[in-house]
């Protein structure tokens, strides 16, 4: 039996997610987000799936036009559990999580801000989003984006963000196309000897 599906591909799906969050995120924020935003059935095994086919697929020759890989560790090695769009630069793939949780609230906030209707899947999803934000919880009291968006930029402004390590962009762009998409393998840690 062939079953056909107008649904978007898994991996556009979770592109779509992750433009719209705009920074690093949690594969179940990328879940959430798309499920209350979006049509489509994504999943975190399915997204999980997509993680491991795009590393195991990849083709250092092939010109993708994006990747869903990993966040980078400001060493540059693979943030667990944390993915990024391979088509944002290395300062929006590293991760610094106090601000990448504020810039999401913001992005997702002003989506639903623009949208004429906020279904219940939306409500709930900034409701959960507002337990992130310093004064969130207050701002979003009366189920208003506008107000948990400015929340989250005032709380954004507020947070010193982590300064990229020096030389970190001219590292990265010596790396092997695949260590730039998928991180440089971390040194083991060596057990001392007694």
């Amino acid at each position: 039996m062939i079953r056909l599906s107008t649904l978007p591909s898994t991996r556009e799906q979770a592109r779509r997610a992750l433009l719209l969050i705009g920074a690093p995120a949690p594969a179940r924020l990328v879940v959430d987000v798309h499920g209350a935003l979006f049509d489509g059935d994504l999943s975190i095994p399915a997204l999980a799936a997509l993680l491991r086919d795009e590393e195991r697929e990849f083709a250092g020759d092939a010109q993708a036009a994006y990747t869903i890989c990993p966040a980078l560790q400001p060493d540059l090695t693979a943030a667990r559990g944390l993915i990024t769009l391979s088509t944002w630069p290395v300062a929006g793939r590293i991760t610094a999580p106090a601000t990448d949780t504020l810039a999401a609230v913001v992005r997702t906030a002003e989506f639903v801000a623009m949208r004429e209707t906020a279904g219940p899947a939306a409500a709930a999803l900034l409701r959960r989003l507002a337990e992130d934000v310093p004064g969130g919880p207050e701002a979003y009291a009366v189920h208003n984006p506008v107000a948990l968006a400015d929340a989250a930029r005032t709380a954004l402004a507020e947070t010193a963000g982590v300064p990229l390590p020096p030389g970190i962009a001219d590292r990265w762009a010596g790396l092997e196309r695949r260590q730039q998409l998928f991180g440089v393998l971390g040194v083991p840690q060596q057990r001392g000897r007694r």
